[in-house]
């Protein structure tokens, strides 16, 4: 059977109640009730994981084809736009990444309209609020197929 791992970055476990206005109000288990019972459906096996630490994110990435995984789908929250050891774990691994984001990166804050991990991971979603994950799910199910 075929494994996606969803990593979740630094601040993604206080989701609805961060900053509603931009992160909107489903929690990370909302989020993650809902890509489980879409890939159940698809006959997929997802596993998730979240931390607020970058080394704990880095060793996941470069466990995740030692573990099995197909495919990784990836909130980096903040170290998107600085951590180069989340991006060379990525870059040095054989599995492919799709990189989300809840809100939209570029209309925000100059800081965060530079991705480092975007030029290693197969694509970027972004602004669609917990279906930004939906989305690159269905991405993944299609590219499995």
């Amino acid at each position: 059977m075929k494994k996606i791992l969803v990593l979740h970055g630094p601040n993604l476990n206080l989701l609805g109640r961060r900053e509603p206005q931009i992160y909107g109000s489903q929690t990370l288990v909302d989020i993650n009730g809902l890509l489980l019972e879409r890939a159940q459906q698809a006959g997929l096996i997802i596993d998730f994981k979240q931390s607020n630490h970058e080394g704990v994110l880095v060793d996941a990435v470069q466990a995740a084809g030692e573990e099995g995984y197909n495919f990784i789908i990836i909130n980096a929250a903040a170290f998107t736009h600085y951590s180069i050891a989340l991006r060379d774990a990525l870059a040095a691994i054989e599995v492919p990444a799709i990189e989300v984001h809840l809100s939209n990166i570029h209309k925000r804050e100059e800081f965060r309209h530079h991705s480092v991990i975007a030029p290693v991971v197969m694509g970027q979603i972004c602004g669609f609020g917990a279906d930004s994950y939906m989305a690159a799910l269905e991405v993944v199910i299609r590219k499995l197929k």
